[in-house]
């Protein structure tokens, strides 16, 4: 059961979606005894009526109902039994949008009032463990918000830590697979980790291996990076400093001009225009 979550603005705006994995679950085997992840009728689901939430925007709702058309609902909603219907513990945006896609199920997970509550503390419990690495602890945070509709303050007020701590942490999952796994079985810390987060793919796989092999402290890494960017941005601001003159000899040669460095390279679009730019600058 690999499960993703959603979440909002503010703080949550800087915490990634789809990121529960079981491989990092502290509680996924306790979680597999208690739930039923099974696919469960629209029409046989009922909002919980206490739930304070009763809003929802128009167009974000759209926005996803058209994301599911095409990929389908790739994070399963939670719901308890009440009689012949299932209420709805998380996910609530989920199956609003399902129904406006036009679907007639939804995956949900299926689990009783009790073990949703001994489930929410043992989540809690696990998360307050110090010998947690980072990504389950991310992963459990995660769990919180999405399986048991905490907001972060109170994600934070749980656990006993402070709320940006919590948003930074999870902020790790939207790391690629790879680097959580090379940062588990490394035992990275969070604190170099962190500065990889905004980075590519490409980028995580050319510095990762140099920060096990050498033992990078976060701040080389964060320099390292800056001095990437400025290169990168010195590099474009010298490019764009030649491109009138590039343009105006490649119109006036017919050519395609590059100027790198103190070359100047013309490129011709056949042997025939070769023959005759020779024949100009002869």
């Amino acid at each position: 059961m690999s499960m993703k979550s959603s979440l909002g603005r503010g703080f949550d705006s800087l915490i990634p979606t789809d990121l529960i994995d079981d491989e990092f679950d502290p509680t996924s085997t306790e979680d597999k005894k208690t739930s039923e992840l099974r696919e469960i009728k629209l029409s046989d689901i009922i909002r919980d009526e206490d739930q304070p939430r009763h809003g929802f925007d128009e167009t974000a709702l759209n926005e996803l109902a058209t994301s599911i058309k095409e990929h389908g609902v790739l994070q399963p909603i939670v719901v308890t039994k009440e009689g012949s219907k299932y209420k709805i513990v998380a996910g609530e945006r989920r199956w609003r949008a399902s129904k406006l896609a036009g679907l007639e199920k939804i995956p949900a997970i299926v689990r009783s009032i009790d073990s949703q509550h001994r489930l929410e503390l043992s989540v809690i419990e696990n998360a307050q463990r110090e010998d947690l690495n980072a990504i389950e602890l991310a992963t459990a945070y995660a769990k919180l918000k999405d399986q048991f509709n905490m907001p972060t303050s109170e994600v934070a007020a749980k656990v006993g830590k402070s709320e940006s701590s919590i948003v930074n942490t999870m902020r790790l999952l939207a790391l690629p697979d790879f680097a959580k796994k090379t940062m588990v079985e490394e035992k990275i810390s969070e604190g170099v980790m962190r500065p990889l987060i905004a980075c590519d793919e490409a980028t995580i796989k050319k510095i990762l291996p140099l920060i096990v092999a050498e033992g990078w402290t976060a701040r080389k890494v964060e320099r390292y990076l800056a001095l990437t960017k400025k290169a990168s941005s010195a590099k474009a601001i010298k490019r764009h400093a030649f491109q009138k003159s590039e343009d105006a000899l490649s119109v006036k040669y017919n050519v395609d001009a590059r100027i790198s460095g103190r070359s100047l390279t013309l490129k011709c679009k056949s042997e025939k225009d070769l023959k005759a730019l020779i024949e100009k600058l002869s």
